[in-house]
């Protein structure tokens, strides 16, 4: 498995919201990210480390205001951490990699397709089309995507 890190220049590239959301831990406001309604075929990578965290084939409409996974990509390459925070028990989802802050998973996910729903801010990730995947090096990952 190919190792993913956080490095000081990727941590400068972030945008403030990038950067609220993955280092301090933050939520974007729902319904306003980047690939809420993307259908495209590909990836979701964390912005900052590159880690593959989510196939396009395992995203689905939630209507929770931000995007929704079945799954991630590998297992190991998310965390999931007891979150106490704003007077609720949730379940957050970091990189494991990176460390980003992604977002937070809950059971009430399609029962069909294993009952989780990984909601994931836009702002933590980043989308490699499936056309782009061979030369940005996730070509192993070509088979967890689908054609549009």
């Amino acid at each position: 498995m190919t190792e993913y890190t956080k490095t000081d220049d990727a941590i400068a590239r972030l945008t403030p919201e990038q950067f609220y959301v993955t280092q301090q831990s933050g939520t974007e406001r729902p319904g306003t990210g980047e690939y809420l309604y993307n259908k495209k075929p590909g990836i979701y990578v964390d912005i900052v480390s590159g880690e593959p965290l989510f196939a396009s084939a395992d995203k689905y409409e939630s209507h929770c205001g931000w995007p929704s996974f079945t799954k991630p990509i590998e297992p190991a390459r998310v965390n999931e951490l007891s979150d106490r925070t704003h007077g609720m028990v949730r379940t957050e989802v970091r990189s494991a990699g990176g460390d980003s802050h992604l977002g937070h998973v809950f059971d009430d996910g399609p029962r069909d397709r294993g009952g989780l729903r990984y909601c994931i801010n836009s702002a933590a990730l980043r989308f490699v089309p499936k056309e782009q995947m061979e030369s940005e090096g996730y070509g192993a990952y070509l088979d967890q995507v689908e054609d549009a």
